[in-house]
């Protein structure tokens, strides 16, 4: 396994690496990662070894998507343990930049949408995804990946992701990837080192007002505000900033159509922010 921390580099290798001695073109899978991985990471990992010849990822936790107060300084870093865990799924190259390899001093701005990237966790975040699609952007160029991966627990950022790619004309499959809980049911997070025990029964609220609404929806209850209210009861106390019933296109619909909707739940547990998610 290659580490690598400098941009130019990167492209240079991974440039020398996608032919084969026959000339043939090799396919590049991506895992862009904030480090502190775990099995959700792994997942992301073993599709991209089964869907590509090559597997890049990148440990970076991006300051530009942090705002004033958030957890920066205190976000989960395991270097060591994370390059063990790239070593053994079997990862060829881990880019390991730092913010002054990514970043300079005088920057080319690139915003998010100025609906999508200002509602939801936008709303509470704003600028967030400004800082999100900024840093994708950049490593993407520098990786020129043919396939990149993306947990649906994000599901915001995925949709902003796949709306720029999709924009921009970039030349790139985004691939989401189904999201992994634990066993009791909590979405796995690298957050979730924040949570005590206590705080972490609360946090099984999430989870469990998403199970709620399926069973609503087996019951052949469709309406939105219906589930949404519902689901608001199951997570009290918890500090809820919103559930939202959505289509994949991330517009609000009144009620779920099975196939195309998203059901999201984003709630402060402690001083923990979490997300979680049930795609229909």
């Amino acid at each position: 396994m290659k580490i690598i921390s400098n941009p130019l580099e990167l492209k240079q290798y991974v440039k020398n690496k996608t032919r084969d001695s026959l000339g043939e073109q090799k396919s590049i899978g991506f895992v862009p990662t904030m480090g502190a991985l775990h099995e959700g990471h792994i997942s992301l990992i073993k599709k991209a070894k089964e869907q590509n010849d090559i597997v890049v990822v990148s440990i970076f936790v991006n300051p530009t998507q942090f705002l004033a107060g958030e957890d920066l300084d205190t976000y989960p870093k395991k270097d060591e343990a994370d390059k063990k865990i790239c070593e053994f799924s079997g990862v060829d190259v881990v880019f390991f930049p730092r913010a002054e390899d990514i970043y300079s001093e005088d920057e080319v701005s690139l915003l998010a949408p100025k609906v999508r990237g200002y509602v939801l966790e936008g709303t509470s975040r704003p600028g967030h995804f400004n800082g999100v699609l900024t840093v994708v952007m950049k490593l993407l160029h520098i990786v020129s990946p043919t396939r990149a991966y993306f947990g649906k627990k994000d599901a915001q950022q995925l949709h902003l992701i796949m709306l720029m790619v999709q924009q921009f004309f970039m030349d790139v499959e985004i691939v989401p990837v189904d999201t992994l809980r634990e066993s009791d049911g909590l979405a796995l997070s690298s957050r979730n080192v924040y949570l005590s025990p206590s705080q972490r029964e609360e946090a099984l609220k999430l989870s469990a007002s998403l199970h709620l609404a399926h069973k609503m929806l087996r019951q052949n209850i469709f309406d939105a505000n219906i589930i949404t209210h519902k689901m608001r009861e199951c997570l009290k106390p918890l500090e809820v900033e919103y559930v939202v019933v959505l289509n994949r296109d991330f517009e609000l619909i009144e009620k779920v159509e099975i196939g195309n909707s998203v059901i999201l739940v984003e709630a402060i547990v402690g001083k923990t922010r979490l997300l979680d998610n049930i795609w229909l």
